[in-house]
């Protein structure tokens, strides 16, 4: 069974930094793609980034291009997020997931993803 365990949110004023990680269980983690999502209270979960299994290629939705860099540490088996400028509307529980190499498609899809963490919460006050 995989568990991934975010940590690192917290409240930060708007224009400020924070860097969330992602612990996996598991010998495999090398092996998969993996990435970050985020939902706000009312909304449907949004897409943040994604990085392939090397840590070589990486993806990111619009809204954070620029801003947030995700990068990985396989000899860690983590995952991280590091976000800059943050937002006050980028308040969220931010989710780590892994995407199952059975689904293809998108790495934006959340459906393409088969483990979740529990989440972290970001707050950005303004």
């Amino acid at each position: 069974q995989v568990q991934l365990v975010e940590s690192g949110g917290g409240l930060v004023q708007a224009g400020g930094s924070l860097r969330l990680s992602c612990a996996a269980s598991g010998r495999t983690f090398s092996s998969y793609t993996m990435g970050w999502f985020r939902q706000a209270p009312g909304k449907e979960r949004e897409f943040v980034a994604a990085i392939g299994w090397s840590g070589g290629d990486a993806y990111y939705g619009d809204s954070v291009k620029g801003r947030f860099t995700i990068s990985r540490d396989n000899a860690k088996n983590t995952v991280y997020l590091q976000m800059n400028s943050l937002k006050p509307e980028e308040t969220a529980v931010y989710y780590c997931a892994r995407k199952s190499i059975l689904r293809g498609g998108s790495w934006s899809e959340a459906g393409k993803y088969d483990y979740w963490g529990q989440g972290t919460q970001v707050t950005v006050s303004s």
